[in-house]
């Protein structure tokens, strides 16, 4: 048992390494099971949960680890194809296997955020910043000092990425990795699907240098701040990071210049200390 009364870690927990994988292989919702299996595999592909030419499970064990029938999946597995998210292929050695899509075309994107009025882009921003910011609180209550390293190691291939695509998925990959190192199922799953509402979309802003090294901060600070175990921080961190993204997105649909960001020690300095107690603020 931890000082601060949490269990220690025997490997066997909600979250790890693979925590934000395991999420995408857990039973599907019972509504349309076709479109929820379709959505959750072609998810975690384009966030690089799943890793291009890497094969799926059997038909039999997929099915049954979604809690769907062979019926059900070979349909999504084919909406996948179809797609271009999978490549299925028979005989010896055959099966499905995760195919990378290409990076999205901006002049598709634009079309696309055209799509989203300003008051619907905002609601949605909300709803990201406050599940990024309870997985980030609950992260630092939560999370053994192991789990953290796939966090570190996405910040570091995101600020190493060249090209937004790329940079676009590692930065969905880092919030569906906090939802799983706060032992979190559910919100992990809910991270997983924000990235199809908006994921691609970062693409557009994901290319500015300055709001690039902006992120790359921030999610540091978010890491720093739940191995501190100061949990509103963290929370705090998490939020500002999403609203900062969204807000640039707005601010392309509006045709309008991005507001100057703060950067993390700038706009977390107070909270940083009214967050932190004896033992990061939770006492």
């Amino acid at each position: 048992m931890r000082p601060n009364g949490r269990p220690d870690d025997d490997g066997g927990g909600a979250a790890g390494p693979g925590a934000a994988r395991r999420a995408v292989f857990t039973p599907v919702d019972t509504r349309a099971r076709v479109d929820t299996v379709v959505r959750r595999i072609g998810d975690a592909i384009e966030l690089g949960l799943l890793a291009d030419g890497e094969q799926l499970p059997g038909e039999t064990e997929l099915a049954g680890q979604l809690g769907v029938s062979t019926v059900t999946l070979r349909e999504a597995l084919m909406a996948l194809r179809q797609q271009g998210l999978v490549t299925t292929r028979r005989g010896r050695g055959g099966g499905s296997f995760v195919t990378l899509p290409d990076d999205p075309p901006e002049e598709r994107l634009r079309a696309r955020l055209d799509d989203w009025s300003t008051e619907e882009l905002r609601d949605l921003g909300d709803h990201w910043a406050a599940v990024s910011g309870a997985a980030a609180l609950l992260a630092a209550r939560r999370t053994q000092p192991g789990d953290l390293r796939p966090l570190t190691r996405t910040v570091e291939e995101l600020a190493a990425a060249g090209d937004p695509a790329t940079r676009s998925r590692l930065y969905g990959r880092f919030h569906v990795e906090l939802a799983a190192a706060a032992q979190s199922a559910r919100l992990t799953r809910e991270e997983i699907a924000l990235q199809t509402d908006l994921g691609a979309l970062l693409c557009l802003v994901l290319d500015d240098p300055v709001h690039l090294g902006n992120v790359s901060d921030r999610h540091r600070a978010v890491i720093s701040a739940v191995q501190d175990e100061a949990d509103e921080r963290a929370r705090t961190l998490a939020e500002t990071c999403v609203r900062e993204s969204v807000g640039r997105l707005i601010a392309l649909r509006l045709g309008t210049p991005a507001a100057t960001e703060a950067r993390p020690e700038e706009d977390t300095h107070g909270q940083e200390h009214r967050a932190r107690g004896p033992r990061g603020g939770h006492h």
